[in-house]
């Protein structure tokens, strides 16, 4: 509202509340798919108000970012989209003065996809593409050491500030958070709508039949009180499975079993389909989902990205949200599945394996289907007086989305029970650099899910004392050491020149022998030395840090 600058949100059904100390006010209302536009409002008449939909052209889709440094001028920003060495579609972050620029905005999410693409890669012994690395995404993957929300809060926050293992005049600011445990006996019943694709090019033993495993071993798991329905696509689509309660898994066990590929992949009508049947059964302040699972080769039916899009935001605003899972190789279209589960305000994962399959839907099924908050962002602002220049490590943008025009737009993600992230900055410390001064100031700001009003929590880092690496926790250590490799495999001009065997040098004595998923991690950076440095192993220089 205009004369008073308030910031009013609809509920569920459209409806507004709002108040006015004048006769005539005017107002600029926006929602997604439609042109924000301007009103004139009168109290003495009813005012009907009509957004017009927002048509785009195919060629120009709507560009969404992962991060923002706030107040940047278009100018300045076509100046941070171009130059400087890329090797994808993703551009990542530069250092951004804090004088200039002290805030930067950042979405959430729990996404962790990236690291078992990255795997698969390795493990096939090819190096892996530039852009399917997502540092965040990696960092996703690894349990750091969940901290519980003090009473009745829905985050713990956490700050910490060391050196920089690969740049020494430098510091690593770290920003850890947890999501508050939802009580399971005490969660809503699940509207859950498998969508699965049975095309022929899923008729391969790590797609379809992988698949199967997965979605039984999440069966077990399931409640008397949760509904799931299947919904295939390949060849032809339909309801496979009516909705059924989750006291009958022997019923919905062998509907699984049953399933097998065929055809073509009509991924559009599928989805449709799915988002129908959803809204069927729609459980009103329920977990009500689409869980979309495919190799992302949508081949047949295509209508246009846009409409595609603009129905699963829609449908995330009437409360039903979408989680993708991807699977197989060759086709498997990553950024499809990325761009899908960020507009239904979901999460996306990578299955490659069982053990993966097994991680996702059962030992971490809350992180995955049950949120804590939707559209999160995270606002960090650093004082000029003790940081000269910032970067933000991962949570990089497409080119595509860095325009002249400035019109990108910042799109909050999805948080689940119990999921702690964390996000790393590299800082080039300021000339009269103040310990015992302030480092800057930290906000979230979410929504809870089913609801219009936003949350925020503030907290302010007050002292910016260094910690030396050596003696830091050691989930902070870790983390450096997943954002060196990532870092590292995306052949990052910021981290040169580190190499595999400095990720090494972080992480083997910190790691824990009975942590499989740690293990692993070192196996697969030494698999990667191996791809990346034949013949090379004259560049490997151990303990370049230390």
């Amino acid at each position: 509202m205009h004369s008073t600058g308030y910031l009013f949100y609809s509920g569920a059904s459209g409806g507004f509340g709002i108040t006015s100390a004048k006769a005539e006010d005017s107002v600029t209302l926006s929602l997604d798919g439609y042109k924000v536009s301007t009103f004139l409002l009168k109290s003495n008449k009813e005012n009907n108000l009509v957004l017009p939909l927002l048509v785009k052209k195919a060629s120009q889709p709507e560009k969404r970012l992962m991060s923002l440094a706030r107040d940047i001028k278009p100018a300045e920003l076509a100046k941070f989209s171009v130059g400087g060495e890329t090797y994808s579609s993703l551009r990542e972050n530069d250092y951004m003065e804090a004088a200039k620029f002290p805030t930067i905005d950042f979405a959430v999410n729990t996404d962790k996809a990236s690291y078992s693409n990255i795997r698969r890669f390795i493990n096939m012994g090819s190096t892996v593409p530039p852009d399917a690395v997502r540092i965040e995404e990696m960092l996703n993957y690894f349990a750091l050491e969940y901290e519980q929300p003090e009473a009745g809060q829905d985050f713990s926050v956490r700050t910490s500030l060391s050196e920089c293992p690969w740049r020494p005049a430098n510091q690593l600011f770290y920003v850890k958070l947890s999501a508050r445990k939802l009580d399971m006996t005490q969660v809503p019943p699940s509207n859950l709508v498998f969508l699965i694709d049975v095309s022929g090019s899923m008729d391969m033993p790590n797609r379809l039949p992988l698949l199967k495993t997965a979605f039984k071993l999440m069966v077990n798991n399931l409640r008397p009180i949760d509904t799931i329905s299947i919904v295939v696509y390949g060849g032809t689509v339909g309801v496979w499975l009516q909705p059924t309660s989750g006291v009958e898994k022997e019923k919905i066990n062998k509907s699984i079993e049953e399933l097998s590929p065929g055809g073509s992949t009509a991924g559009e009508s599928g989805i449709l389909a799915a988002y129908r049947l959803a809204e069927s059964t729609f459980i009103p302040n329920g977990n009500n989902r689409v869980v979309l699972a495919t190799d992302g080769d949508f081949n047949v039916g295509q209508t246009s990205e846009e409409a595609l899009e603009r129905m699963i935001v829609q449908q995330r605003q009437k409360g039903i949200y979408l989680t993708c899972l991807g699977v197989g190789m060759g086709n498997y279209k990553d950024s499809k599945l990325e761009v899908l589960a960020k507009k239904g305000n979901g999460n996306f994962a990578y299955l490659d394996n069982e053990k993966e399959a097994e991680k996702v839907l059962v030992k971490e099924l809350t992180q995955t289907m049950y949120s804590v908050a939707d559209d999160a962002l995270l606002h960090v602002s650093f004082h000029p007086a003790n940081v000269k220049n910032y970067r933000l490590i991962g949570f990089d943008n497409k080119f595509s989305a860095l325009s002249a025009e400035g019109d990108g737009l910042l799109e909050g993600g999805e948080v689940g029970s119990g999921h702690t992230l964390m996000a790393i900055f590299e800082l080039t410390p300021a000339e009269k650099f103040d310990s015992s001064a302030a480092l800057a100031k930290i906000e979230l700001s979410y929504k809870h899910p089913n609801d219009s009003i936003r949350q925020k929590l503030i907290r302010e880092v007050k002292d910016s004392r260094i910690q030396s690496f050596q003696t830091l926790p050691y989930t902070y250590r870790m983390a450096a050491g997943i954002t060196l490799f990532g870092s590292v495999l995306k052949e990052s001009r910021f981290v040169k020149p580190a190499n595999l065997q400095d990720v090494l040098t972080i992480i083997n004595p910190i790691s824990n022998e009975n942590d499989l998923v740690q293990q692993e991690l070192i196996a697969l950076v030494e698999k990667a030395k191996k791809i990346y440095y034949k013949g090379k192993a004259s560049k490997l220089k151990p303990n370049l840090f230390w």
